[in-house]
């Protein structure tokens, strides 16, 4: 039996005060965390289950026809209905005595509640990121890095570190976010454009985004590629970093850097492992951010001579660390020790996948698997 997921008790705190909406990326297991909420035994034939994509479900939900009985209620993708902020705000106000309510879906619930919220108040709201490495084991050994590299941070592939079958997961997942989340959710006609785009994004991973070369690759306006992009990272496709511009240094303003929620679509294990380690401190961020409402920021830094730092976290608007990935355990980069001396960041790292550990002023080499520990990630 696994352990819990690194969400579980915060969770269990939310709900005792509001509902709780838990989004995520298609298939990295909200249905079944928020089912174990329910019982140990529950599933998807439990009598508290609702999901809308059910053809029994919306129309009993629309006349508040909910099961007698049931303590808790767990909705899932009720968002795909286009009255869903009024209709859970009805069922929330009349039924909160009795009752306490989860809320999931595979679209940031945070981004379609949008536009005139009718729901201000009475949610909290988390975010379910894939398995990180101290989430996989407290105690990681060597195999779960390289598993977590290879098979990505989603439960089922992860899990079943089969080759073949997780392939044929990549293909399946990406072509249902496409053809049926963006179908329910967006007024976009050129599916298979899309999916064209998605095929072009692990190559782009790591290096700042030119939106330009993705729109004559596709053959359209600067605008469509510009909006198809923030429809998958509303779907959880692919995440961007903006740039990170402190004083005296003269830091790019506006490129930004994408990286994919799976990152063992990406090819090369430079981009691979970098990737995985956005993904890790984006995990932080939203953590910190979803249970102790700090502002977080995931964010680089480059310059305009062409000098970077893979990422820099900030929070409250205040450097905290940068970190820097080597796929090698090498000596100290010069951007590093240049970035040391010219910025606020208090704390660099210079992580990868060898042995060597030591530091130099305020930069320090550390094993990726150390690197984990000493920031305490989720």
């Amino acid at each position: 039996m696994r352990a819990p997921r690194y969400l579980e008790n915060a969770v269990a705190d939310g709900l005792r005060r509001k509902m709780v909406f838990v989004g995520g990326p298609r298939q990295v297991g909200k249905t079944t965390f928020a089912l174990g909420f329910l019982g140990k035994a529950a599933d998807e034939t439990h009598p508290a289950y609702l999901n809308w994509d059910h053809p029994g479900v919306p129309p009993r939900l629309r006349q508040a026809e909910l099961p007698a009985g049931e303590p808790l209620l767990l909705l899932d993708e009720i968002h795909k209905y286009s009255r869903w902020r009024n209709l859970l705000k009805g069922i929330y106000d009349t039924e909160r005595s009795r009752r306490k309510i989860i809320v999931t879906g595979s679209a940031r619930l945070d981004y379609y509640r949008k536009g005139g919220d009718s729901l201000a108040g009475r949610y909290r709201y988390f975010r379910l990121h894939p398995f990180s490495l101290r989430e996989l084991n407290h105690k990681p050994a060597r195999s779960d890095l390289e598993a977590l590299l290879k098979f990505g941070g989603f439960p089922e592939p992860l899990f079943s570190q089969n080759e073949a079958e997780h392939r044929i997961w990549r293909r399946d997942r990406i072509s249902r976010v496409v053809r049926e989340d963006l179908r329910d959710l967006e007024h976009v006609r050129e599916i298979s454009l899309i999916e064209h785009l998605t095929d072009l994004l692990p190559s782009r991973v790591g290096s700042p985004l030119s939106v330009k070369s993705l729109r004559e690759d596709l053959q359209i306006d600067h605008k469509t590629a510009e909006r198809w992009l923030q429809i998958l990272e509303n779907l959880y496709v692919c995440f961007r970093l903006s740039p990170y511009g402190p004083p005296r240094v003269r830091a790019v303003k506006k490129e930004r850097k994408l990286y994919l929620w799976d990152w063992s679509s990406v090819e090369g294990d430079g981009p691979r492992f970098e990737n995985m380690v956005a993904s890790q401190l984006l995990k932080y961020c939203h953590w910190v951010e979803d249970t102790e409402g700090h502002s977080m920021e995931l964010r680089y830094l480059r310059d305009t001579d062409k000098r970077e730092v893979d990422f820099v976290v900030l929070k409250d608007r205040k450097p905290q660390f940068a970190v820097e990935c080597k796929s090698g355990d090498k000596s100290i980069g010069p951007a590093l020790r240049y970035f040391a001396e010219r910025t606020p960041i208090p704390r660099f790292y210079q992580t990868h996948l060898g042995d060597r550990h030591f530091s130099t002023g305020k930069v320090t080499v550390v094993p990726f698997m150390r690197l984990c520990e000493e920031l305490r990630l989720p």
